[in-house]
């Protein structure tokens, strides 16, 4: 059971990398907001897990740690998205003392 879940992990990186490394600089902020949605979603299974868990220590640590790991990817997408995004602003007029 172990190996088969190595499988997918090793076939499921090899083929994210490669589409990854297919996508344009100019999707790549949509694309950002998006694993973001996703790793939200993340959130609420690991809050899930931690409410189902219990009595049980061994499913509350995992909850937590999976948590942690679902909030550091969010909030680091969007620093990452949102500092994307002020490359393309555009910057405020300077006034020139004469």
């Amino acid at each position: 059971m172990f190996v088969e879940f190595l499988w997918v992990l090793l076939l499921g990186s090899l083929l994210g990398l490669e589409l990854i490394g297919k996508v344009p600089p100019t999707l790549h902020t949509p694309l950002m907001s998006g694993a973001n949605a996703i790793s939200g979603i993340t959130v609420l299974a690991a809050l899930t897990l931690i409410i189902k868990a219990g009595d049980n220590s061994v499913l509350l640590a995992l909850g937590a740690v999976s948590l942690g790991f679902a909030l550091f990817n969010v909030i680091g997408g969007f620093l990452v998205t949102d500092r994307m995004l002020a490359m393309f602003s555009r910057k405020p007029a300077r006034k020139e003392n004469r």
